[in-house]
């Protein structure tokens, strides 16, 4: 379901290019998708971007927004480095702004809140490891727990705004009862198919500090069948595929 464009070292979108030759994570459907799909609050002022790597989530939300500051934080020097050059070579330079930061780091002596805080987060959990370790960061949950993700969100928050993330579908119900004890809750929920036919492999939440009992959830398929879209996800990333 989740398309990995791993040939391609440059990708280009309607208003800016992505250089990924040095990132262990490759630009894929996940990151686009939160990408497109994260709310965004009413006089967003400020947006934080947890584990950028090419930068593709902060670009889009900087196309998205008229936000003054985008803040993204990244662990891996290498995408640190081309995230920071992606920043720099696009139409919001102004307004992007790349720090070579671990989360823990970031929460140990906050300093500013965030209307908008975003992350697609590492959540390979399970038992194996490859032999890259730059990848296997990138990927591996026990990079970025999801409690630390869920107190830095809480921790960084402003009072009206969204934290926004995609994770496994069989992750959504833990995920969720963890937000809830910091009173973070659900606010929208879609999962996502890749086709009719499959199954929901990954869950796209927004969440917020105010408790709503009757929050919208849907589903969204990408495909009708290989490289055939459906009118949901053409209308949801149109105004960044080039091709769409």
């Amino acid at each position: 379901m989740v398309l990995i464009f791993r040939e391609m070292s440059t990708f280009k979108f309607k208003e800016f290019l992505v250089e990924q030759d040095r990132c262990a994570m490759k630009i894929g459907t996940d990151g686009v998708l939160l990408g497109a799909w994260s709310p965004i609050p009413e006089n967003c002022l400020s947006v934080l971007d947890i584990g950028t790597g090419t930068g593709i989530i902060a670009l889009m939300l900087a196309q998205r927004s008229s936000a003054e500051q985008i803040d993204a934080i990244e662990i891996d020097e290498n995408a640190y480095e081309q995230a920071s050059e992606n920043f720099e070579n696009s139409p919001w330079s102004d307004r992007l702004f790349c720090f070579h930061a671990g989360l823990d780091e970031l929460i140990e002596e906050p300093e500013d809140e965030y209307d908008l805080i975003i992350s697609n987060p590492p959540f390979y959990t399970e038992n194996y490891k490859t032999q890259d370790a730059q990848r296997d960061t990138a990927r591996f949950e026990d990079a970025m727990p999801f409690e630390l993700l869920i107190e830095a969100a809480d921790l960084l928050l402003s009072e009206n705004g969204i934290f926004s993330v995609i994770i496994p579908f069989k992750e959504e119900a833990q995920f969720i009862a963890l937000a809830n004890e910091f009173e973070l809750f659900p606010l929208k929920i879609t999962r996502v198919k890749g086709t009719p036919t499959s199954e929901i492999k990954r869950t796209l939440l927004a969440f917020s500090r105010n408790k709503i009992d009757d929050f919208p959830v849907d589903e969204l398929i990408i495909e009708t069948e290989r490289h055939v879209y459906t009118e949901e996800y053409i209308a949801l990333t149109k105004d960044f595929y080039l091709k769409m």
